[in-house]
């Protein structure tokens, strides 16, 4: 299913949780891996510096530095790239989402690997407390035309392959993209579906505090929306179950996703505003990333979604 994978990093420990997953998938695919380290933007003028992005130094960009980056990718990754052989290195200078999603397009590739921060130590720490995906992140997803899977957490990167996966949907356009490829997903794999909408109680009437009764029948809605949306797409898989929740969304899909032991939560980019370029990344993603226990894949465009 996954023939050209795209893994970003800084080549830093706090992409091993990525790294992780990134080489099982590919190996388990047989598949293409590019590995993309972007040094960072260069300075203007007759000297070209960037800031080295692990040891915090300004240091000289030409073909010398290049090759040593490309020398330290190797070591950082020799034992997985032993196993797996088909990998392909590159490193740059550039803005690092704009080089990501450039490379995404070159290679045609059908997943993008990424870690929720690029950033190492305290302000790794400091960036969860915050509950704040990094901007890298957030600038990739907007754009990318395939699905991108994100490491939130170490917990997330000791995984087992697609087996138990988790689609979460508010019944928008977007969540279609992503229901297309929960579906390929689901069907390649042979996996269990669970079809979860979480029933947001804060939002329902101008955040009124809502009768158990009206809670109720907005749940009875929500399943025959899915029964409708999604069911009726489920001929060719057996396997798949129907679940409401009620409650604060992202803390209802972590939590359904943990009590069923899923390894993979799949959702779209953005499932509130038509034009996705002009907000940051959703909320509510934003938090399932930062918080589960297992990958998650932003969904943005069908693109890579719909099976052929």
């Amino acid at each position: 299913m996954f023939k050209k994978i795209l893994f970003a990093t800084t080549g830093s420990p706090v992409c091993d949780d990525a790294a992780r997953v990134a080489f099982d998938i590919a190996g388990k695919n047989s598949a293409e891996l590019t590995i993309l380290h972007v040094l960072g933007i260069t300075s203007k003028g007759f000297k070209q510096t960037v800031i080295d992005v692990r040891t915090g130094e300004e240091v000289n960009v030409d073909e010398d530095y290049i090759d040593w980056v490309n020398e330290e990718l190797k070591t950082t990754y020799e034992k997985q790239i032993k196993a797996h052989t088909n990998c392909i290195i590159e490193a740059m200078s550039g803005m690092p989402h704009r080089e990501i999603l450039r490379m995404a397009r070159k290679k045609d590739v059908d997943l993008i690997v990424m870690g929720a921060s690029s950033k190492n130590g305290d302000d790794e720490i400091s960036a969860y407390r915050k509950n704040i995906v990094g901007s890298t992140l957030q600038a990739v997803a907007k754009a990318a035309r395939c699905p991108v899977l994100v490491i939130g957490r170490p917990a997330a990167s000791f995984w087992g392959g697609f087996s138990n996966i988790v689609f979460g949907t508010d019944f928008s356009r977007a969540s279609d993209s992503a229901f297309l490829f929960a579906h390929k997903i689901a069907k390649n794999f042979n996996c269990s579906l669970h079809l979860f909408h979480a029933l947001d109680i804060n939002y329902l009437h101008s955040g009124k505090i809502q009768d158990q009764n009206d809670i109720e029948d907005k749940i009875i809605e929500a399943r025959k929306k899915i029964n409708k949306m999604y069911v009726s797409k489920l001929k060719d898989i057996r396997d798949y179950n129907v679940e409401i929740w009620e409650g604060i969304p992202y803390v209802e899909i972590v939590k359904f996703a943990r009590e069923k032991f899923c390894d993979l939560i799949i959702m779209a980019y953005n499932t509130r505003e038509a034009d996705s370029k002009k907000m940051q990344i959703g909320s509510t993603l934003e938090q399932v990333i930062l918080r589960a226990s297992c990958p998650v894949i932003s969904v943005n465009h069908p693109d890579k979604a719909i099976d052929v």
